[in-house]
């Protein structure tokens, strides 16, 4: 499909890059530099390109949002028109330097995005790992177990686009539920950033759901 990059930092610019190698279309947009994103695209060694967060929307099967909290409306101006459009979005509701959460509790970025984004399908995802397993990940995806990634949204036929991506990166997507999950979730990668940033093992962390027990007939 084809995939529009809002944000090319750390988690979208190595998401991008992924999928344009796992053989999907992608537009990266919205970083420091024009130069960047054209380095961007042609690191991806796929079918990517640099351009606007217009264009990056424009005809997407899919749109990822990875950008920091502050600047998700400048973004969403910038991409125009996204009626019915999958926003996977990665993006914390963090304060401005990053030390707090200003959405928590009886609410969560995604659910404030989807208020702002009315007539787009918001699918919280990527946002409970840390940008520095994700290339470790999909190298490794062909391996029987694979890490989880939770996701949650309110719109069935966005999730399965959701899923498809998780599992193109190379991990086994878990459907935690509707959006407002998203307000367990968000904490949740406040513990996974504590983990990974401040442990004395790198960043390099994933984590992974199991099953214990048989489950009985209903």
């Amino acid at each position: 499909m084809r995939i529009g990059i809002l944000g090319s930092g750390l988690m979208g610019g190595k998401l991008g890059t992924i999928w344009a190698r796992a053989g999907h279309e992608v537009v990266f947009s919205y970083a420091r530099s024009e130069q960047k994103l054209k380095r961007l695209a042609r690191e991806a060694q796929g079918n990517a390109r640099a351009g606007t967060p217009g264009e990056a929307a424009r005809d997407a099967g899919a749109v990822l949002l990875a950008v920091h909290w502050s600047r998700v409306d400048d973004v969403l101006k910038q991409a125009g028109d996204i009626s019915g459009k999958v926003i996977v979005s990665c993006s914390l509701p963090m304060n401005a330097d990053d030390t707090g959460l200003v959405i928590a509790h009886t609410s969560s970025g995604a659910e404030a995005l989807a208020k702002k984004a009315p007539k787009a399908r918001v699918v919280s995802a990527f946002g409970t790992v840390p940008s520095e397993v994700l290339f470790g990940v999909f190298a490794a995806r062909k391996k029987a177990m694979r890490p989880s990634l939770v996701y949650c949204g309110d719109d069935a036929r966005s999730k399965k686009t959701a899923a498809k991506l998780i599992r193109d990166v190379g991990f086994d997507p878990v459907d935690a539920g509707p959006l407002h999950i998203a307000r367990y979730t968000e904490p949740f990668t406040l513990l996974i950033a504590q983990l990974a940033y401040e442990g004395d093992e790198g960043p390099e962390l994933a984590y992974r759901f199991e099953r214990f027990g048989r489950r009985l007939p209903r």
